[in-house]
């Protein structure tokens, strides 16, 4: 298949720079009844806009290198994204146009912490796109991109791109637990694109993900609310908290907290008929679904893929309701 070009454009002040890894949940979402085998391929780096301040990392193995740069704007209303704190009431930014059998996807932070953006099979992979509280940043990608979409926090500025969250090696196959995940499979079935939030990997981050461009309903509304439930941050455990020193940064999912066949759904444990957190001693995938309702909780929690027919664009948002 021929390549697809990919952009990026950035929103924001300075900037530089797949479902999840659990098991029983690798790569992005396919729905039920999709063919077995279905993929989309990764898209090939042939245009970029230009302006300054932006490096993005080498896109994943085999892809042209290239370098994305844009002047950014404060577009999105930072939040303090404390649990139950209330979102801004200004509107999200306005999605950018994309080139006939192109999409969009607009990343925004509405957190109040400085984070990096990363998109896979785009220039905003490894690294991801520095945005600081209030900024956007908005990638062109093809028709049958597939991927994933986190952020990375507490990251240390230098040429390490160390992050105490969401961290990657400079293969980046995926990052470390705890990361919360969009994932994405477009044009995957009968045009249908499937796209979840995950927090099958644990959560760093609340995120939810709209939809536009399109004559599906969005299931979430623009603040994140779902069937008369927000975006909260996570209630988090002691026993399941990632942390650096006394500073909470994290949460882990229960296979990386406890281990063992149970949580982890291995041996006896294995597979969809068989890994079932009703029956676990604790049923510790509420921790997320109390948080995010609409979220992966677990590798079998296949009711929260979402479809969207058609050239959708979405909007990815870390923040809360």
């Amino acid at each position: 298949m021929a390549g697809v070009a990919t952009a990026v454009v950035l929103v924001g002040l300075g900037s530089w720079a797949v479902r999840g890894s659990g098991d029983g949940h690798p790569g992005a979402p396919v729905a039920a009844g999709a063919p077995s085998g279905t993929k989309s391929p990764a898209p090939t780096v042939t245009s970029t806009t230009n302006s300054p301040a932006v490096e993005a990392g080498e896109a994943t193995k085999g892809l042209h290198k290239a370098k994305s740069t844009a002047t950014p704007t404060h577009s999105a209303p930072a939040n303090t994204g404390g649990k139950g704190t209330t979102g801004s009431d200004a509107k999200a930014p306005a999605q950018q146009t994309a080139p006939a059998g192109m999409r969009n996807i607009t990343v925004v932070n509405r957190t109040s912490q400085t984070l990096w953006a990363v998109v896979t099979n785009s220039p905003l992979y490894p690294r991801g796109a520095h945005l600081a509280p209030g900024q956007s940043a908005s990638v062109t990608v093809g028709n049958s991109w597939g991927g994933r979409i986190w952020g990375r926090t507490g990251c240390s500025g230098d040429a390490s791109g160390h992050c105490l969250t969401g961290d990657c090696t400079t293969t980046c196959g995926g990052p470390t637990t705890p990361t919360t995940l969009g994932e994405f499979s477009f044009n995957a079935y009968d045009g249908m694109d499937f796209y979840d939030v995950s927090m099958v990997d644990g959560s760093n981050l609340p995120m939810y993900i709209n939809i536009s461009h399109t004559s599906t309903t969005d299931p979430l509304s623009a603040s994140g609310c779902y069937q008369g439930k927000c975006t909260f941050a996570v209630d988090c455990p002691a026993a399941m908290q990632a942390k650096n020193g006394s500073q909470v940064i994290g949460c882990e999912p229960p296979c990386a907290a406890f281990g063992g066949d149970t949580y982890c759904c291995r041996g006896a444990w294995a597979g969809r008929d068989n890994c079932v957190p009703s029956k676990w001693p604790v049923d510790y995938t509420q921790v997320f679904k109390k948080a995010e309702p609409y979220a992966y909780s677990y590798a079998f929690d296949d009711g929260a893929t979402m479809p969207c027919k058609g050239s959708c664009f979405y909007r990815v948002t870390f923040g809360v309701t």
